[in-house]
């Protein structure tokens, strides 16, 4: 690390060049990287909705469109409109099954126009090119600005329109609140300026690389920038502050710093590669939105290590003058009555935090899931309310899309009038029911038919009376899925919302064991390798196991439902993120072992690592919560930064007040497990 420091060191305006060249390269191409909002392009290949949305292109109905204060015939105008609109494929509406142009309106059967029409408005049952779902829901808005809107499309042309806008603004919020616990947190007040610098420039080249992905997740973009700033922002505080320490002793900036950077690495380090493996743990995850995010933010911290290492060194040699001149008295206290207090009487509250964990963890495995986009809103958002005044005026009704091979009428129309008797069932249309067995094909018309029959099957266009998700919903998939099954073998394709969420609960609830397991096996490496222990590692990671039980089970106290997404991701976050605060306070204990007992060490590191714990741990809670609320009409980002700010602060808390206990009570099995440099004192 010697020659490493000395190279930066000499090398310095150089490195500050070409990393003013990487951020103009990475502002442009930051810009060129397109956003996924689709859930359910993110299913794996192999799964029955993926093969279906690859048979069909997506041809399905997935928004529902209310259009009050129409007439009935009105309504046919309006159904003319609306297919005229870019990107909107298709438009089934009453017309489709019976002709309400050749018939009296009241000799149509109620249950019929009660599916379409009612309370003086027309419901639509729109197929989107969910591509460009945005831009045709703008278009239908100004058309109908009345409108009210349900489905796949509409929830993620909300979070294009909407959440995108709220997630352009987090950083306006984050960085000033940042910016005051640096301030607190350091002795110069320029200090924070260079923190932010070297971050942010490996935030804006991590965004810029995100272009070799070709696209990321919707989540991804949200939350990537600002977890980079709060899970990595310790790396530069654990710098400088060896560099204060040695300009203390009245060294110059260079000698200081080339030394600090020797001295800080093996734990800036260990810190970077636990939150490394902590989020490469999600690529172990066959749901692909788990893969996109644990590459991203991986690549992130690596980035952030890298300027920690390289460009803040450089940037603190150059404006090293500035540094000086800003000096001022230390803001944060020394904690050494702190440490004193917790170890003298904070034993039972140890006691009782350990004695949680168990009901901790048999809650946080009781806990209500969202699978799919019927989470992305926030509960009381426009979306939440358009959708239930829907299914108060209609029922719940989800479209599901049902595809038998052609050829074979009378097995087709048996399959359609078992389906038409099943309770949950609101309507069915079908080639068979609507046209009828003996009239050919090549009798109707084109635009007809291809609602009806496409790519050599028949199209069977489910009405039920469901939710978008949940037990109910996924009893209602399997029980169809059993019923093709038994008319068509594996020859057949099921596609719907409730049928792609059905899918990504098999999907992503199958990923949660493997991810976990290798992401503590990862981080036990690193931390077995820090320590050379085979003990510490076990406390670490039970510690910070603990604390995500003890975040996780507080929706199922609440009887909140979480969004499993959210859920998955942020317990490899809180995981890798929060490790690093028992990393250093482990550090400092071992190394006050060297000389002191282990009540007078663990109060030493306490004393000692809580002014750095305490700005981390500020910082990854305010960021969560301010993604939270910012964000808070997109209900798996809101949610998402809510449980990564409270993890947070539980992991800090752990650490800090159950940490150092364990080390003391667990010293002598330390002492017999760890490889020592030097005589531990008895």
């Amino acid at each position: 690390m010697k020659r490493v420091s000395q190279a930066v060191i000499k090398h310095r305006r150089l490195i500050l060049i070409i990393t003013l060249l990487l951020c103009a390269v990475s502002v442009f191409a930051m810009r060129q990287v397109s956003v996924n909002y689709n859930l359910a392009s993110y299913l794996p290949e192999n799964t029955a909705s993926t093969k279906a949305m690859r048979m069909l292109d997506e041809d399905m109905p997935n928004m529902q469109v209310y259009v009050p204060d129409v007439s009935p015939q009105g309504a046919l105008e309006v159904k003319a409109r609306l297919l005229a609109v870019p990107h909107v494929s298709a438009v089934i509406w009453l017309d489709d099954l019976v002709d309400v142009r050749g018939m009296a309106w009241d000799m149509i059967p109620q249950d019929s126009r009660d599916q379409f029409y009612k309370e003086g408005g027309a419901l639509y049952q729109l197929t989107v090119d969910l591509d460009y779902a945005a831009q045709a829901f703008t278009d239908i808005n100004t058309l109908y600005p009345q409108a009210i809107y349900k489905g796949d499309a509409a929830n993620q042309a909300r979070v294009q329109t909407v959440s995108m806008g709220e997630i352009s603004s987090i950083m306006l919020y984050v960085l000033p609140l940042v910016l005051i616990i640096l301030l607190l947190s350091t002795s110069h007040w320029f200090e924070p300026v260079l923190f932010l610098f070297a971050i942010g420039v490996a935030i804006l080249v991590n965004e810029g690389s995100n272009l070799l992905l070709g696209s990321v997740s919707f989540v991804t973009q949200a939350c990537s920038a600002v977890l980079q700033l709060a899970v990595s922002i310790d790396y530069a505080v654990f710098l400088l502050h060896r560099l204060g320490e040695f300009r203390a002793q009245g060294m110059d900036a260079r000698e200081a710093m080339t030394l600090a950077m020797q001295k800080a690495a093996s734990s800036i380090a260990a810190s970077a590669m636990t939150t490394v493996f902590g989020f490469l743990a999600l690529l172990a995850m066959n749901f692909g939105m788990g893969v996109d995010m644990g590459l991203v933010l991986a690549k992130g911290v690596m980035l952030s290590y890298i300027s920690v290492m390289v460009v803040l060194p450089a940037t603190a040699i150059a404006c090293s003058k500035w540094i000086d001149k800003t000096a001022h008295r230390k803001l944060m206290p020394e904690f050494t009555g702190l440490g004193r207090g917790v170890i003298k009487y904070g034993a039972a509250l140890a006691i009782l935090l350990i004695l949680l964990l168990p009901p901790a963890y048999l809650g946080q495995t009781r806990n209500d899931f969202f699978y799919g986009s019927s989470g992305m809103h926030a509960p009381g958002s426009s979306s939440q309310v358009q959708a239930a005044r829907i299914d108060r005026v209609f029922g719940r009704r989800q479209a599901v899309l049902l595809m038998v091979p052609e050829s074979q009428p009378a097995k087709t129309a048996a399959l359609a009038q078992t389906l038409k008797g099943l309770p949950y069932m609101s309507s069915v249309i079908s080639y068979a029911q609507s046209v009828g067995v003996q009239i050919p094909p090549q009798m109707l018309p084109e635009q007809a038919l291809a609602q009806l029959n496409a790519k050599g099957y028949d199209r069977i266009i489910l009405y039920v009376d469901s939710p978008e998700e949940g037990s109910e919903a996924f009893a209602i998939v399997q029980q169809l899925r059993a019923l093709a099954r038994d008319s068509y073998g594996n020859d057949y394709y099921l596609l719907g919302e409730n049928v792609i969420n059905y899918d990504l609960m098999q999907t992503i609830t199958g990923d949660n064991l493997r991810v976990l397991l290798i992401g503590i096996l990862a981080i036990g490496l690193v931390l077995l390798v820090t320590f050379r222990s085979l003990s510490i590692p076990l406390i670490l990671i039970m510690v910070i196991e603990g604390s995500i039980w003890l975040n996780m089970s507080i929706p199922y106290i609440t009887g909140a439902t979480m969004n499993y997404i959210g859920y998955q991701i942020v317990s490899s976050v809180q995981l890798g993120a929060t490790i690093d605060y028992g990393i250093l306070l482990s550090q400092r204990y071992m190394e006050g072992r060297q000389t002191l007992d282990k009540k007078e060490a663990a109060t030493w590191a306490l004393s000692k690592s809580t002014g750095s714990i305490l700005p981390p741990m500020l910082i990854l809670t305010i960021a969560g919560y301010v993604l939270s609320i910012v964000v808070r009409s997109n209900g798996v980002i809101s949610q998402m930064g809510e449980i990564i700010g409270r993890g947070a602060a539980i992991s800090g808390m752990m650490v800090l007040l159950v940490l150092p206990h364990l080390l003391m009570w667990c010293d002598k099995l330390i002492q017999k497990t760890t490889l020592k440099t030097k005589e531990i004192i008895k």
